[in-house]
């Protein structure tokens, strides 16, 4: 973050300014895991009362979550999931990467976040082109893995594995993306799923939500007060951040929902 904001990177060629190459260099400024990596980076230091359950809320446009003590919490980003069975796919499919999994364990909940910053939300994902007759977007994927790896799916297992509570939110520069309202509808996210009908039940709705990083900001701006001194720096340094991303976008690049 201080690499950024006080231009240290060093100069970029232009196709690696723009996002045309994927430049090895961190500091690429439409690079999606710093902004990854510096939000969540200070999100795990602060007090996760105070702004986990507003945040989750916010998302769904619904009041879910309730401000609690989080019993193992855990903020991983990155995380590979386990490979989709074959037998359920008309299409070969490798390990899913989701940028951000929160867990906790009273009660059992998994949150997905999908992170985008300098690029739109992935029409086709690999070897999916949606040619076999299913959306083949990345919400649509972390939706159908996460409901998996959270035993929402009947797989005729000997055991039944118990259900963890399950949210899935996109993270992007603004919101309005118009898939998020499509798959919150249960009977369309069902048909965008190959073997939907195994989905005998769902989380409690809604669970698929999204955030701007504005909400992100105003959201630890309004909770300012209740933070120590050391938490008010870090949250006064990422909302800096976060506004020097935001500037950086050109209108219509890498976030706008067309």
């Amino acid at each position: 973050m201080l690499t950024e904001l006080n231009g240290k990177g060093g100069c970029l060629c232009e196709p690696a300014r723009l996002g045309e190459l994927r430049c090895p260099l961190i500091v690429r400024p439409t690079s999606e895991d710093v902004v990854t990596g510096q939000m969540f980076g200070a999100l795990k230091v602060l007090n996760p009362r105070w702004w986990l359950p507003d945040l989750l809320n916010k998302a769904l446009e619904a009041e879910r979550f309730r401000k609690q003590v989080y019993r193992d919490l855990r903020i991983e980003l990155w995380q590979k999931q386990r490979t989709y069975p074959r037998q359920h796919l008309p299409w070969d499919e490798g390990q899913t990467e989701v940028d951000v999994v929160i867990t906790w364990e009273n009660p059992a909940t998994t949150v997905f976040i999908e992170m985008k910053y300098g690029s739109h939300l992935s029409a086709t994902t690999t070897h999916n082109d949606g040619t076999d007759g299913y959306p083949s977007d990345q919400l649509i994927r972390n939706a159908r893995v996460g409901l998996r790896e959270n035993g929402w799916f009947d797989e005729d297992l000997l055991f039944e594995l118990p259900k963890r509570d399950f949210v899935l939110i996109l993270l992007t520069p603004t919101r309005g993306n118009p898939l998020v309202t499509d798959y919150q509808n249960p009977d369309r996210l069902r048909t965008a799923i190959p073997h939907g009908e195994r989905l005998t039940a769902l989380p409690r709705s809604p669970f698929i939500g999204e955030l701007s990083y504005r909400d992100v900001s105003d959201l630890l701006s309004q909770q300012r007060r209740w933070f120590s001194p050391a938490e008010r720096t870090l949250i006064d340094g990422l909302n800096e951040y976060l506004a020097f991303k935001l500037a950086q976008l050109k209108a219509g690049n890498g976030h706008g929902h067309d």
